[in-house]
């Protein structure tokens, strides 16, 4: 019985860590949804870039913004799982903000026209 609670908790304790997922990526434990595919970091960028480099390996990321102000980088889904292309990661005004950029356009249905 001791050896089901102890895995049990260390289950727990596990996705306690993630925090939540959307569309399959990772977030940190913390994030505040603010739109759709779109949260607020807990904590700044450092903290932020340290959560996913355990998770997802930092020799893909690529910087995509370096502008005085403003720091973004990007984080490719390599893994192909779950409905995500990737994560843009930015800091701009003292805050971290996380785009889960979904797969196929957006995740919407493609509306194509009837063949005659």
């Amino acid at each position: 019985m001791f050896r089901v609670c102890s895995i049990a908790v260390v289950l727990v304790a596990g996705f306690a860590f993630a925090g939540e997922v959307e569309l399959g990526a990772q977030l940190p434990d913390g994030a505040r949804k603010v739109a759709e595919h779109r949260f607020k970091a807990p904590g700044d960028l450092e903290a932020t870039k340290k959560f996913y480099s355990k998770i997802y390996s930092s020799s893909t990321w690529r910087r995509i913004i370096n502008q005085p102000g403003v720091n973004a980088f990007h984080i490719p889904n390599t893994s192909g799982k779950g409905a995500w292309e990737g994560l843009n990661i930015y800091e701009a005004n003292d805050e971290v903000r996380i785009y889960v950029v979904p797969a196929d356009g957006g995740g919407k249905k493609k509306t194509t026209k009837p063949s005659k």
